[in-house]
Formats: C-alpha cells, structure tokens, sequence
C-alpha cells in the first residue's frame, strides 16, 4: 500500500510537469526567504547569551532630568561602582569599563596596528565569560601595565606562538605592557566586546581629578546581583545613592538587564519601553510567516484547480474501497513530500546565496545542517507548509461523489472557484502591502538623510589624531594647505557627528530655576567651522588666544541656545556655571546655525563651542578643494601626514560614509523589505501564472468556438484577464487601508519623518497590477492564438 502511494505520488508529479515545478519551486522560495530571516532572528537573540550569569548582570545607566524631559545615558561617576559594592546588600560585585571601544596603537617590533580596547576592573573575568587560554583571572592585573589580550590579537604580533604571557606590547607608542593573559576571541554576538583590556588602575591614574567628582559621568558601571535579588528592589535602594553626594544633581541610577541589552534598548522618558531592535526582529519573523503562507496559498490554489484532472482517481479510489480518511492521508502525504522537496531545494539555494546574504546584513551567518536547531527549524517548517498546503486540497478532493465522478457529470466546484479567489486577493493584498511599507521606509532614510543638517558633509574627510599628529600640527597643516587639495583644516575634542560631552550646569541672566537644558560642548580650534561646512550667523569667530584655559573665555553658541537665552543677540552676553555667578564668564562672540549630530532623527541640543588646548582634540576635519580627485587626494594627504608621524598609520573616514553609517539599522531593513517585497509578489506571480494557465486549459474549446464565431485576440485576451485584474484591484481596496495604518504607526517612531502620500498607494496597486497583466496575459494570448480547429477536433 505505502510502495502504491509513493508510486502514485511520483506519477502524478510527472504527469504535472509544470504545475509541480510552480509548486515545489514557489513553495523552496518561500522557504529560502523564511530560513534567511530565521538565522538573522537566531543571530539577533543569541547576543550575550552566552555568559554564564548573564541573568545576574546588569548595567548601571543613569535618568538625568533637564527640564520636563529625562534623558537616559549609560555614561556613571567613577566612585559609584566603589559605593554600590559597599552599601547595597543585594550587589555581590560590581565592575568599571572606560574608553570601551577606543582604538589604541598596539606595536611589537615592525608590527603595528590599532585595535579596540578598554579599561576595566578585574572584576572583568569574574563576571563575564571570558575564557583564558593562557594566564588566569585571579593574576592577570596584579601588576598596573598590564594588557590581557585576544587569541586574534597575539597571533597578529606573535603568531601561532603558545608561550604569549610576560612579552611585551607598546601602547600608543609610550608606554610597554607585558602581556598577562590571553582569551578566546569575543564572540560577535557581545555587546562587551574588545581587542585587549588594562587594569582601571592605569586609566585611574591619568584621571584622578574624577575620583571624587560625583557629577562627572564618564564611564560605565556594570552590577551581578545576587541570587534571588530582584531589579526593584536595587532600583529602589539606589535611587538616591547620588543625590545623596550631590544634592543638586537631577541623576538617578536605575539597572538594566544584559538580556536587554542588544534587543531592548529604547528608553524614552526614563522608562525602558520594551522597544529597540527587537521590533524588527518580531516585524521579520511575521513576514517570514507571511511569505510561506504566500507559497503555500500558491500549493492550494493550483492543487484544487487541477480538482477535475483527479477526480476520477478519487472516484475510482472510492469504488475500489478507499475511504475518505485513507484519501485525505494520501493527498497531504502528496503535499508533505513536495514541501520536504522544496525544504531541500531551499537548503540548497541558501547555501548558495549565503554569502550575498552575509553581505547584505554585515554579519556572518552560518547554515549547518548538523546542527539540531537548525534541522529541527527545516524540517518543522516543511511539515508545517506541507499541512498547510495540503489542507484544504485534501479534503476538497477526498469530497467527490465517486457516482458523479465516474458518469463524467461535470463536478460542482463554485466553493473551491470562490476560496481560490480569496486566496489570491490574499496573496496580492499581502505583497501590496509589503510595497507600500518598503517606498514609505526607503522614502523615511532619504527623508532624514536630505533634511538641513546644518553642516556640509560632502569632500568632508576625518582623521583620528595621536600624539605625534597634535606635536607636528603647525608643520601638518601647512604643508596639507600647500598640497593645493585643503580648503580649511579644523580640529575637534569629539567625534562631532555623536553625541559628546554635555552639562546641565550652565546658566545664564534670566535663566529660570527650574529649567535644566542639556547642553553639548565643544572644544575647537578656530578653524574648524570653514572646514565642517557651518555657518557664522553673528558676531564673530573665535581665534587662538580665546583657550578654554584662560579666565573668562569667548565662546560661540548655536542658534536654538541663543533662543533660549532671549529676545534679540546672543553676542555679548554672558554663560556662568550654575550657582557660582560671581566665577568664571563665558563671553558669547559668535552665534553659528544649528546642526544634527547623535540622533538623526531628532532635534539636537544646544552647543557651546570654545577654543581648546592642542592635548586634547582627537579628530582632524579637511575640506578638500571641489573637483580634486578624491582618491589621489586621499594618497597624497596620507603622505603628507605620514612623513611626520612615521610610527602611526594615518586613519581617515569620509564623514558622509559615517553619516550613512548612522542609518545601518533603517537601511538594512529597508533592504531587506525590497527583497521579500520583490520575492512576495514574484510568488504571487507565480501562483498566479499557474492559475490562469489552468483557466485558459478549461476553456479551450469556449476559446475556440468563440474564434470561430470571430472574436479577435484582442477580446478574447481581455476576457481571460479581467477576472484576475478583478482580483488585483479588490487586494488594492483591502491593502491599501492596513498599509496606511501600519506606515502611520511606525513612523510615530520617529520626531522627524515623512509623509504618507496617496501616490505611494497608486504606483503599489499599479505595479500590482502592470505584474499580474504581464503574468496574466502571457497565458491569455497563447490561448488566443491557438488554432481553434485543434481545440475543437475532439469535441
């Protein structure tokens, strides 16, 4: 019996060429599409979970109140960490990382190269899973210049040498380190993540004007709770442990979960909203879903049309004794082994665009079929497409009446003729909206990539400055302006696309008390706003003499702080630190337009712009002249800097990549919506092909009589067509409201953001249906032009 199945099952396949390669394939694409999804899903949930008290762990962020608005920062005092560990119970440990993810100059003999470290308590190993292949936690920061590293690291320097511990690495071209540890390489799917960490002790040293300064944050601070300790109840207890120090300060500390950190990381108010990367996380795994129902309405649609080519089977079957049950097992038994076709076909395709995939999303995504969770995820899917697919068609075409069948009595198919029909208009209105969503997304990115920044991005060049660059800037910058490719040469304390440094501290005449307004500052050198494209509204720009250093020094303020300040100029007038009027004065002698920085989205803070001391800017900008060659630029002014600064390699970035940069998360799902949009309705298509083939074989001979009696190609072309455009145009009514309420919805996500135009819905629903014509059409002419003594010599 089950040898007759499996015959049967490969008869019918082969007897239905077509239709079985629009199924099996339709159905491997949709399962393609829905894998690559799950592996980002599985990739993006896997973030730090592989620390062993990853429940216990938590970092220390701080809600700080300006105003009516409280703003959330991961930047902590330096003594917190010590106060904690002393006076809250329920804290077994507690650890501090400064400079996470700043780039050092690691050098050994002729070997040189900048790698990401940090600063951390011992505490470090403890707490998180970092596992030592040589070395151990307990010794490895008993001495102060000391440097664990990763295994990547030591083989770059030391190659496959075991024996790493006691040699010695230059940082920074200063100070030698002896190497006390080497781990394994950090997995990239951590949050904490670097290429070699110090002792905190070394960066203590060279900050000890923080270690009593309860109002400076900067650094972070990470908690391992105790067992049976719940997050309340330390939120609670901690509450006041800075306020308590500072009495004017508006700063709470609350904790936050490592489980969080990756996926949950939106907090607005305060208040941890639940929201981050995860909603494209669940937003991707309802479209992988949406797309194998997509397939598999494809499987049904095309199995319960091809109903009168199996009738007779059944009816045969039914005289032969076979009861409906033992019919409905060997249809979805059929259906089961084209989805477990199609799960193999899709294993393959994924293997073969793996790499393109990993590309596209930046991460390095591996598929293996020995691993059970994956083969567990195939073969789950496969089944349940196969359950799905076959469902209905199995019950359809186990209901045939065998006397009716086999009397060639013409079978009653008007619910099965209805419900295909819905599934289209399914199918379409599901890939109409998946077009809507992906034109409003990319139109969202341009939208903010297009607004006023406030500063010119373009020919905008970035280098990271070191010790031997801030020696040799005089001698720099004149020979980079001789090379006749410089405009301005303008330097910076910060990164100034990001976020910064900021206070809530300054004050001015008028201010009100209660007004707390976070404000950015910046130190500069005079130059600096020729060469970042920013304009000088009023009064005048600052020069050298004005450093940061001297009593009283002249500052330069946006536009939104002058606002603020009040009625008329800014210039002349006066910012003092709050509470101490009668100290230092900041003379504001220019007012510059504002410019985003940090959130893309939203409107920045005021900025405070002064003059700094050489020592302590980090980022050279240089306008290149227009029309240069920008590559050729690029190499000369890299030899131009580095014949003065031969123990560093020169580190450039092109400030609009790095703008770009600030979009990967919108950008990556905009992609990614183009593709499973594309792929959605090239399925539906396909579905779609196999349907109105079957229509035009059903209606040979009306095609026929029809030419016969003089109907043109043109006619009969549109009467097969119109039934399906019909459809198309009712997915349109149906998709286009919820397209509407879902772009609306997620773009209150975002203060700055477009519009949804009524355009966007008509090239959609057009697009829709110019596919579906082509679709339609190909099978409608082919009929049309068929010689109608064919079709009618067998009648």
């Amino acid at each position: 019996m089950f040898n007759n199945y499996i015959k049967n099952i490969f008869r019918n396949l082969w007897k239905n060429k077509g239709y079985s390669f629009l199924n099996i394939f339709g159905l491997a694409i949709g399962i393609t599409c829905a894998g690559f999804i799950f592996l980002w899903v599985e990739h993006e949930l896997s973030y730090d979970q592989y620390h062993a008290k990853k429940d216990k762990l938590y970092e220390v962020m701080t809600n700080q109140t300006y105003g009516s608005q409280t703003s959330t920062f991961s930047s902590t005092p330096l003594p917190l960490a010590p106060a904690l560990q002393t006076e809250i119970p329920g804290i077994s440990n507690t650890c501090r990382i400064a400079d996470k993810g700043t780039k050092q100059l690691l050098t050994v003999g002729d070997k040189s190269m900048f790698a990401l470290g940090a600063y951390a308590d011992a505490s470090i190993f403890s707490m998180f899973s970092f596992h030592f292949t040589e070395g151990n936690a307990k010794t490895a920061f008993l001495q102060p210049h000391s440097l664990v590293v990763t295994q990547g690291t030591a083989e770059k320097f030391f190659g496959s040498s075991k024996n790493v511990v006691g040699k010695t690495i230059r940082v920074n071209n200063s100070t030698e380190y002896a190497v006390s540890g080497v781990i394994k390489n950090i997995p990239l799917t951590s949050t904490i993540g670097f290429d070699w960490v110090a002792p905190f002790a070394v960066w203590y040293q060279l900050n000890q004007s923080l270690a009593e300064a309860w109002g400076n944050n900067c650094l972070q601070t990470f908690v391992e709770l105790k067992e049976g300790i719940t997050t309340a109840s330390i939120n609670k207890s901690i509450s006041n442990i800075i306020k308590k120090r500072e009495p004017e300060a508006t700063v709470v500390p609350i904790l936050w979960s490592m489980n969080d950190w990756h996926l949950k990381s939106e907090f607005k108010n305060g208040v941890q909203t639940g929201g981050g990367k995860v909603e494209y996380v669940r937003m991707f795994s309802i479209i992988a879903w949406i797309i194998l129902i997509i397939a598999c309405i494809n499987f049904m649609n095309l199995s319960t049309a091809q109903s009168e080519k199996r009738a007779r089977e059944v009816g045969v079957r039914k005289v032969l004794g076979a009861g409906k049950r033992k019919l409905i097992l060997q249809f979805i038994g059929e259906a089961l082994f084209m989805s477990f076709l199609s799960a193999f076909m899709a294993v393959l395709l994924m293997a073969l665009l793996l790499p393109a995939f990993n590309l596209l999303v930046q991460t390095n995504l591996v598929l293996s079929v020995t691993n059970p969770v994956h083969l567990i995820v195939i073969v789950s899917i496969a089944f349940i497409c196969g359950l799905i697919a076959g469902s209905y068609p199995s019950f359809y075409l186990s209901s045939f009446n065998p006397v009716s069948v086999l009397k060639g009595l013409q079978i009653k198919t008007g619910s099965a003729a209805f419900i295909r029909k819905g599934l289209v208009v399914l199918q379409f209105s599901i890939s109409i909206i998946l077009i809507v969503s992906t034109v409003i997304i990319f139109r969202q990115i341009q939208h903010v990539k297009s607004r006023n920044l406030g500063f010119n991005k373009n020919n905008l060049v970035q280098i990271d400055m070191n010790d031997e660059i801030r020696k040799n800037y005089a001698a720099i910058r004149q020979n980079l302006l001789n090379s006749n490719i410089i405009e301005h040469i303008g330097l910076a304390d910060y990164n100034n696309l990001y976020g910064g440094n900021n206070t809530g501290g300054l004050a001015w005449s008028g201010k009100p008390d209660n007004d707390k307004t976070l404000i950015s500052t910046r130190g500069i050198n005079p130059e600096f706003f020729d060469a970042y494209g920013m304009q000088l509204l009023s009064g005048k720009n600052l020069v050298t003499t004005d450093s940061a250093q001297t009593q009283n020094p002249n500052i330069i303020i946006t536009r939104s702080l002058e606002k603020m300040i009040g009625n008329g100029t800014a210039v002349g007038k006066k910012l003092y630190w709050e509470g101490n009027a009668g100290g230092d004065q900041f003379t504001i002698v220019g007012v510059v337009n504002d410019y985003i920085y940090g959130d893309m989205y939203a409107q920045p803070d005021p900025v405070v712009f002064y003059c700094s001391n050489m020592n302590s800017m980090t980022n050279m900008y240089l306008r290149l002249k227009p029309g240069v060659n920008v590559e050729q630029a690029i190499s000369r002014l890299t030899a131009a800097i580095k014949q003065y600064t031969p123990s560093y390699p020169v580190s450039n970035h092109f400030v609009d990549e790095q703008f770009n940069r600030m979009f990967q998360n919108e950008q990556l799902i905009s992609t990614l919506s183009k593709i499973f949009a594309v792929l959605a309705i090239l399925i539906s298509c396909m579905g779609l092909f196999g349907l109105s083939a079957y229509t035009a074989e059903k209606r040979t001979k009306e095609i026929g009589i029809r030419k016969v009696l003089g109907a043109s190609i043109t006619g009969i072309t549109q009467l097969l067509s119109k039934e399906f455009l019909f459809l198309v145009a009712i997915s349109c009514l149906i998709a286009f409201p919820i397209a509407w309420l879902l772009m609306k919805q997620w773009l209150q996500n975002y203060p700055y953001r477009t519009e949804v135009d009524a355009w966007i819905f008509l090239v959609a629903g057009g697009l829709a249906m110019l596919l579906s014509l082509i679709t339609v059409s190909f099978q409608s002419v082919k009929a049309a032009i068929a010689n109608p003594v064919n079709s009618l010599r067998n009648e």
